[in-house]
C-alpha cells in the first residue's frame, strides 16, 4: 500500500461523473457493476451497448439515426461505427448560446481575451460565411499555421461546421516541416499569423510564409491574422491566392449553420512526428473523435459544465485537438500561447489561480523543470480550484509523482496518460475513482481492449512487452491520406500482429490493473539480447541532482549492443569521473547491471521534436553515421551535431 499516493474518498467517488455513469449503466441494463475493473470489462465485452450509452449519457444528437452501433469484419481494421448516422462536430461544441465562458486565450505578453459561448458562435458564423464565399465545402481542406489563440479555435469550428477538414501546425515549424505536411493534403485555404512571440522575442513569419506559399499551388485563399505583427499588410505576401486580413475576412454575427456529415466523415488530418521520413497524414473521423473525447473529458477527467480545462500545447500537437473538445461538455477551455517559463517558471502555475483551473495539463519535462527550479506551489499559490493534474508526451517519472504530492497539492488526482496522434486520444488514462500509485498510469481507458503481449502474441502481466489493442474502437483513424487501399495504414499499425493494433510502446501491466510505459518499442535497447526500455534508465538518472536531462541509445559494438548515455547537466556542473560513477551506481542499485551505460557523455542540448519529445532514433542514426531523414521535424536540429563523430564512441 505504500506506493499509493492518493486515494479518493467515498464521497468524492460518488460525486464523479465516472461513478454516475456506472450507476447509469446498472440502471439501463439491470446490472450490478460495483467497481472500475468490472465496468471496463463490460465496456469491452459489450462495446455496442457501451458506445450507445455514451451517446445517451452525453446527449449526442444525430441528424439521422444509425441503423446499428457496430458492424465488424473478421479482424481489424474492418469496422463501421454507427452506420447511417449523420451529425456535425462543431454543432456539438457550439450547442450552447449563453454567457458562460467558452474560451479564455492568454498570450505570453499577458493579453487576455475571453469569449462566451454566444460570442464564440457569432465569430464562427462570421468566418463560416466568408469560407463558404471562398468556395469551401464538404471535404475541402483548411490548413492553419497558427499560435494557440481563439482565432485558431474559431477557424477549426467554422471549417468543421461546413463538413470541411481541418489541419493545423504551429508557427515554430520550419518551412520544410510545413510543406511536408500541408503539401501532401493540398489545402484550399490557409490561416496563418504574421508573427508570434516566444520567450520574450518577436518572430516575424513573413519571409518563411512566402517560401511556404510558393510551394502550395492548391491555395485559393490566404487569411492573415496579424497577431504579434499588427502592422502586417496584404501586400507582404506573394501568392496566386486571394489574401485577406482576418479582421476584413471574418465579420462576427448571426447564427452558424451546420452541415450534417456521416459518422466516419473526415474531421481532422494530424501528422506523425516525421523524424524518420515525411510525416504520415492521419485522418480522424467526426463521430469517433466526438464520442471518444466526451468519454475522456466527461468520465476520465471528471469535467463538467462549471469546470475549466487547461493544457499547455501548441496547435501542432494532438493535445490541442483534445483540449478544445472540452466545449462539447460545456466547460471552459484555457488557451495559452508562448513560453511556459516566461518571464519565470511560475508563469503557468499563476494561471491556475487566475482562471480557477480545475484540471491542469502539462508534460513530464515541465514538472521536472519546476522541481529543479525549487518551486513549491502549495506554499506560493492557493490552488483551491485544482482537482486534477494530467501529464502526457512521455512517461512521468516516480520522482515527479513525489514532487506533485509533496510540493503542489496532496488532494489531487494525478493522471499520467498515454495514447497519441494516431488515435487523437488515450489508451491508458487517469481515473477519478481509482487510487494514484507512484510511477504508474491508473488504468486502461473505457472500451479500449488493451493488453501487453510478448513477441509471440501472448498476454503478459508483470512483464514487459508490446502495448496492443485487440478490439475495434471508434477513435481508430479512418485512413491515411493518399492511401486508397489502406496498405500504409495496415503496415503502420497491424503488421506486427495481423488484425491487432500495435501502438509501438514498450509497456508493462501491473497485477493491480495499472500500467507503466517503458519507452518506445523502436528505441528499446538490446544489450546482450535483453530488452531495456529507455524510460527505465531515465527514471534513475533523474534522481541525480546534477543532471538536467538525459538520452540513452544502443550503439552497435563488437557484434553486440552497448548502452550509451548522454547527459545534459545543470549550469555550473561538470561531468567528471566521480559524477559518472554516481550515475552508474544509481542505475545499478535500482535496475540491473545490464542497464548500466558503457559510456556516459556530456552534451549541452538534447534534440526534441516540436512537441517536446526526445528523439532517440535520430541520435542513434547520427552516432552510427546514418542519415537523419527529416531534421525539419525537430525543434532544435542543430543539437544533433554534438552526437556526430564523438571520438569516445569510436
Amino acid at each position: 500500500m505504500s506506493d499509493i499516493l492518493w486515494q479518493p474518498s467515498p464521497e468524492r467517488i460518488h460525486n464523479t461523473r465516472m461513478d454516475q455513469f456506472r450507476r447509469f449503466i446498472n440502471d439501463r441494463h439491470a446490472l450490478q457493476i460495483n467497481d472500475y475493473p468490472t465496468l471496463h470489462q463490460w465496456s469491452i465485452d459489450q462495446r455496442p451497448a457501451f458506445w450507445a450509452a455514451i451517446v445517451e449519457f452525453f446527449e449526442v444528437q444525430f441528424r439521422t439515426p444509425p441503423s446499428t452501433v457496430l458492424v465488424e469484419g473478421a479482424q481489424m481494421p474492418s469496422a463501421q461505427w454507427f452506420p447511417g448516422a449523420s451529425l456535425n462536430f462543431a454543432e456539438h461544441l457550439l450547442r450552447r448560446r449563453d454567457e458562460h465562458p467558452a474560451v479564455v486565450a492568454i498570450g505570453e505578453d499577458g493579453q487576455r481575451e475571453q469569449l462566451t459561448y454566444a460570442e464564440l458562435a457569432r465569430h464562427v458564423a462570421g468566418l463560416q460565411r466568408s469560407l463558404q464565399a471562398a468556395g469551401v465545402g464538404v471535404g475541402d481542406r483548411v490548413a492553419a499555421c497558427m499560435p494557440n489563440t481563439w482565432q485558431t479555435l474559431v477557424g477549426m469550428l467554422a471549417t468543421t461546421s461546413l463538413g470541411a477538414i481541418w489541419s493545423c501546425s504551429s508557427p515554430d515549424f520550419g518551412t520544410q516541416g510545413v510543406i511536408d505536411r500541408f503539401g501532401q493534403i493540398e489545402p484550399k485555404v490557409l490561416i496563418t499569423c504574421a508573427g508570434y512571440r516566444y520567450a520574450g522575442k518577436l518572430i516575424d513569419q513573413s519571409a518563411k510564409l512566402n517560401e511556404i506559399l510558393d510551394r502550395l499551388p492548391s491555395l485559393q485563399q490566404l487569411i492573415i491574422v496579424p497577431y504579434a505583427r499588427p502592422e502586417a499588410r496584404v501586400d507582404d505576401y506573394q501568392t496566386q491566392a486571394e489574401v485577406t486580413l482576418w479582421g476584413d475576412f471574418s465579420r462576427p454575427g448571426g447564427e452558424p449553420q451546420f452541415a450534417a456529415v456521416p459518422f466516419d466523415h473526415p474531421l481532422y488530418i494530424l501528422y506523425s512526428s516525421g523524424t524518420t521520413g515525411v510525416p504520415k497524414c492521419i485522418i480522424h473521423g467526426t463521430g469517433g473523435v466526438l464520442l471518444t473525447h466526451l468519454k475522456e473529458h466527461g468520465l476520465h477527467a471528471d469535467l463538467s459544465r462549471d469546470d475549466c480545462l487547461f493544457y499547455y500545447t501548441t496547435c501542432g500537437w494532438m493535445m490541442w485537438n483534445w483540449l478544445v473538445s472540452v466545449l462539447a461538455i460545456g466547460a471552459t477551455a484555457v488557451l495559452y500561447d508562448g513560453s511556459p517559463f516566461h518571464p519565470g517558471p511560475e508563469r503557468l502555475i499563476d494561471l491556475i489561480d487566475q482562471e480557477r483551473i480545475s484540471v491542469f495539463g502539462t508534460s513530464p519535462k515541465f514538472l521536472a523543470t519546476l522541481e529543479k527550479a525549487g518551486l513549491q506551489p502549495r506554499l506560493s499559490h492557493d490552488l483551491g480550484s485544482l482537482k486534477g493534474l494530467i501529464s502526457t508526451g512521455s512517461p512521468l517519472s516516480p520522482q515527479s509523482y513525489d514532487y506533485v504530492y509533496r510540493e503542489i497539492k496532496q488532494e489531487l488526482c494525478l493522471s499520467s496518460m498515454s495514447g497519441g496522434t494516431d488515435i487523437v486520444s488515450c489508451f491508458v488514462i487517469g481515473n477519478p475513482v481509482l487510487p494514484v500509485r507512484r510511477g504508474e498510469m491508473q488504468c486502461k481507458s473505457l472500451a479500449m481492449a488493451i493488453e501487453v503481449w510478448d513477441d509471440q502474441g501472448r498476454p503478459l502481466i508483470g512483464d514487459k512487452g508490446e502495448l496492443v489493442c485487440t478490439r475495434h474502437f471508434p477513435a481508430m483513424p479512418i485512413g491515411l491520406w493518399n492511401d486508397p487501399h489502406g496498405d500504409k495504414l495496415r503496415a503502420s499499425y497491424f503488421s506486427q500482429f495481423p488484425g491487432v493494433w500495435a501502438q509501438g510502446d514498450y509497456a508493462e501491466q501491473r497485477p493491480n490493473g495499472s500500467l507503466v510505459i517503458h519507452g518506445r518499442s523502436d528505441a528499446v535497447l538490446n544489450p546482450g539480447g535483453v530488452r531495456i526500455g529507455t524510460a527505465e534508465i531515465y527514471r534513475q538518472v533523474e534522481k541525480v541532482p546534477q543532471v538536467l536531462e538525459s538520452l540513452a541509445i544502443g550503439q552497435r559494438w563488437q557484434d553486440d549492443v552497448r548502452v550509451v548515455l548522454f547527459v545534459r547537466l545543470n549550469d555550473g556542473e561538470h561531468l567528471d569521473a566521480a559524477l559518472e560513477q554516481q550515475i552508474r551506481e544509481v542505475i545499478r542499485a535500482n535496475t540491473t547491471p545490464r542497464h548500466v551505460p558503457a559510456k556516459i557523455l556530456g552534451v549541452s542540448d538534447i534534440p526534441r521534436t516540436i512537441s517536446g519529445k526526445i528523439v532517440e532514433l535520430a541520435v542513434r542514426n547520427v552516432v552510427h553515421g546514418e542519415p537523419v531523414k527529416n531534421t525539419d521535424a525537430l525543434a532544435n536540429p542543430e543539437a544533433l551535431e554534438q552526437f556526430r563523430n564523438r571520438p569516445e564512441l569510436g
